[in-house]
């Protein structure tokens, strides 16, 4: 493995992944729940999202663009309508909820799902599997973009738990959302002009 390779894309798909969809619902899910569960999930969802980058990259950059773009804005909608019409019912908006012991594995599970949605044929993933086919080193390629993921993952739930303390849960769910629907308008226009 090389390092020099690691610190390459970890920096490249760093600096892609901050403003990324995967971020926003990271923070959004770490407003919510305990940072700890979030992140096992965000992590477990990006290692499975790297995985696939690595083996089946490739054929993502198959696929056409225009139905990716199509899909990709039909979720961020589905995703915007999710967060107005069901985010912060009957929650404290000063404090993120407490996990019952048993909840990890749904917390966890919902981060993962959620994440593994949102990262699937992503310009990160792309990029990763472009990276591996570069450099022939999988494993640099790897870990770089697995840490760089984890990163801003836990930097967007760290930032979110501090958020809350001064923001109302209902205006960052607004928000997030009005980001998600500008994404579905980019995403849908890109599919309709190709």
């Amino acid at each position: 493995m090389n390092p020099t390779i690691a610190a390459l894309t970890f920096g490249i798909i760093f600096l892609a992944e901050l403003p990324d969809k995967t971020a926003l619902a990271s923070l959004v899910l770490g407003t919510k729940y305990r940072a700890g569960y979030v992140f096992a999930g965000v992590a477990a969802a990006m290692l499975v999202q790297v995985v696939l980058a690595l083996v089946a990259g490739h054929l993502l950059s198959l696929l056409p663009h225009r139905w990716v773009e199509g899909v990709t804005g039909t979720l961020f909608l589905v995703g915007a309508a999710m967060l107005l019409f069901h985010g912060g019912e009957d929650e404290d908006e000063h404090a993120a909820r407490e996990p019952s012991s048993n909840s990890f594995w749904k917390v966890a599970g919902t981060s993962f799902a959620v994440v593994a949605v949102a990262e699937f044929g992503d310009l990160t993933q792309i990029m990763t599997a472009n990276l591996a086919a570069k450099y022939a080193d999988p494993l640099a390629v790897g870990l770089g973009s697995w840490l760089a993921l984890c990163a801003v993952g836990g930097t967007a739930i760290v930032g979110g738990q501090k958020l809350l303390k001064y923001v109302p849960m209902k205006l960052i769910i607004r928000v997030a959302a009005a980001i998600m629907v500008v994404l579905a308008g980019v995403s849908i226009f890109g599919a309709i002009t190709g």
